[in-house]
């Protein structure tokens, strides 16, 4: 995470997720299907299907870290 950037609240997606999808991707699922605020002080988890690997997205000032 960058220096600085203030987080909130954090919330983890617990249906997995296909991990060839990016920044978009993730950011249209946070939208969508969690009908969250995405450019809020939270964190948005996802696990890929063998619960092995994670994304975590998150707004910093001007643009989505991945």
């Amino acid at each position: 995470m960058h220096p600085g950037a203030s987080i909130g609240q954090v919330y983890l997606c617990c249906l997995p997720v296909d991990f060839r999808k990016q920044i978009d991707g993730l950011a249209a699922l946070v939208e969508s299907e969690l009908e969250l605020n995405l450019f809020g002080d939270a964190l948005f988890v996802f696990a890929n299907r063998q619960r092995s690997r994670m994304k975590i997205l998150y707004w910093h000032r001007n643009g989505f870290c991945l």
